[in-house]
């Protein structure tokens, strides 16, 4: 089974939090299904040519917060239990990780708190601006 992750060793995040994100997003977009099987540790390790230990990393972290069961001979996959509970805490992991790297690029770029506080505002209100009709 080909997999669908990707990791950038050049881009500053650490590759197990590219990994475990990526893993997250898939669950909260219906990608992997509750009770889908992952890769093994040793194949997705091979495919994409990283340590098996980050892998390893990666779903002990995963089945500690409950997003995956793993089970000794026969894998890991993606939890059923708290399918539901755990889609939306994955989509509200992605979003903050999305909205901390969009902190992080704005300070980089010199922008105050008041400025990225002002853009994300409006952002919200652009986006959301339906809601409030």
């Amino acid at each position: 089974m080909p997999t669908i992750f990707t990791v950038d060793p050049r881009s500053g995040i650490p590759l197990y939090l590219q990994l475990t994100e990526q893993i997250k997003r898939a669950i909260a977009l219906g990608t992997l299904a509750p009770g889908e099987q992952l890769p093994t540790v040793k194949a997705l390790a091979l495919e994409l040519t990283v340590n098996p230990n980050t892998v390893a990393r990666v779903y002990r972290e995963l089945e500690r917060d409950g997003v995956i069961d793993t089970s000794p001979g026969r894998g890991s996959f993606v939890s059923a239990g708290k399918a539901g509970v755990e889609s939306r805490r994955a989509i509200a992991d992605v979003a903050r990780a999305a909205f901390e790297g969009a902190v992080r690029e704005a300070k980089s770029l010199g922008l105050s708190r008041e400025e990225t506080h002002e853009l994300m505002t409006r952002s919200i209100a652009r986006w959301y601006e339906t809601e409030n009709e």
